[in-house]
């Protein structure tokens, strides 16, 4: 494992849910935004979980949409941090950042976190049964930093279903 892996395996991050959640039949949106550390793997589970509380949804389908380029969201066991380091690993030997990129204007990461954010993708759909993420026992919901410095990143979660409260 590389040193650069080991320090982008878990990082912790600010993850706030801003402004109001806004319904539309049996649509509710709210929004998160992370303040990330830089590349790594950052657990937004427990937010996502808060933003359902607020929502109130109960039965239903989440959606999780990254409005980025360079940052990507993923389903991903969360018991081992070795499998984020590897996984680091991985999409490092992909698009390195030495690979002779065209696309440099924003600083050797860019591209390559370009092409890290579009082969691991910008969207998640979770089911939810009688209130919960129906999230396997090891799994958990990463937003992936591909760039090396921190960024503020915002994630949009629409939730479809039934609502414990009313609009």
């Amino acid at each position: 494992m590389s040193d650069a892996s080991r320090h982008a395996s878990r990082r912790s991050a600010t993850v706030s849910c801003e402004g109001d959640i806004r319904f539309a039949g049996p649509v509710a949106t709210a929004r998160l935004t992370v303040a990330t550390a830089g590349f790594g793997f950052t657990d937004i589970t427990a937010a996502v979980r808060g933003a359902l509380a607020e929502i109130g949804a109960r039965e239903g389908a989440v959606l999780l949409f990254v409005r980025h380029t360079s940052a990507s969201l993923t389903i991903q066991e969360n018991a081992d941090p070795d499998v984020l380091a590897d996984l680091a690993d991985a999409l490092g030997r992909i698009a390195p950042a030495d690979a002779g990129w065209r696309h440099d204007a924003e600083g050797p990461d860019d591209m390559p976190a370009h092409v890290k954010a579009m082969l691991t993708g910008v969207s998640v759909h979770v089911p939810l049964i009688g209130g919960a993420l129906a999230l396997g026992t090891w799994q958990g919901i990463y937003l992936v930093e591909h760039r090396a410095r921190p960024h503020r990143r915002e994630v949009v979660v629409q939730f479809i279903g039934t609502c414990d409260r009313a609009p």
